[in-house]
């Protein structure tokens, strides 16, 4: 029944409750795009960990072990650098910022897991043909990324707020989309934003 999933490092296993496997997250009903935006980001959200900065330092049988070269870790490093600062610059109540290095693991794993589904989500549609006018009002881009954003509707009290920030691996749910969003060249040009705006900042990060 839960409504939830997980990546385990030392298993190198993903997990998908059967309760995470209905609305909002997944109807059969749905179109394609908004399956993939909602559930299928969650599925490349818990694969991302596999190589965020904790499950990256765990081999493919779960050893602790350093297998990727000097060379990609100082450019893994210098990539999520810009993960956490642009984190770290969100400020959720007056004088209450996100902390990024706290929020860094989930911060990479949102960021990894919608481009990755998104990615999958296109090559999924070009193949059974099913892209075009799924949702009136919406392209089928469009209804991708608000079908994830729709999967993070929270109302949270100030004081619930603010202990998860000061406590919470994941940011506040509002800023898990917005972080990952503006970052995202493919959510930039399906809603037309402009360099500059809150959604497209003139310097955005990538990991992969």
């Amino acid at each position: 029944p839960t409504v939830n999933a997980y990546y385990h490092p030392l298993f190198n296993e993903m997990v998908f409750p059967a309760g995470i496997l209905q609305p909002p997250f997944f109807s059969h009903d749905n179109p394609s795009a908004q399956n993939f935006g909602a559930i299928g980001m969650v599925m490349g959200h818990e694969l991302s960990h596999g190589f965020d900065d904790a499950g990256r330092q765990f081999d493919p049988t779960g050893k602790m072990v350093p297998w990727w070269s000097d060379e990609a870790v100082a450019a893994f490093s210098e990539r999520t650098q810009c993960v956490e600062d642009q984190f770290d610059a969100y400020e959720v109540q007056p004088g209450l910022n996100i902390n990024g290095k706290l929020t860094l693991g989930e911060n990479i794993a949102d960021l990894g897991g919608l481009r990755v589904s998104f990615r999958a989500w296109q090559s999924f549609a070009e193949k059974h043909g099913e892209k075009g006018g799924s949702v009136e009002g919406l392209t089928d881009e469009q209804l991708f990324f608000v079908a994830y954003a729709q999967s993070w509707c929270t109302v949270s009290a100030p004081e619930y707020e603010k202990m998860l920030v000061t406590s919470n691996p994941h940011s506040p749910d509002e800023y898990r989309v917005r972080g990952p969003l503006s970052n995202l060249a493919e959510f930039h040009e399906a809603f037309q934003c402009d360099v500059g705006s809150a959604m497209h900042p003139e310097k955005t990060c990538e990991i992969w």
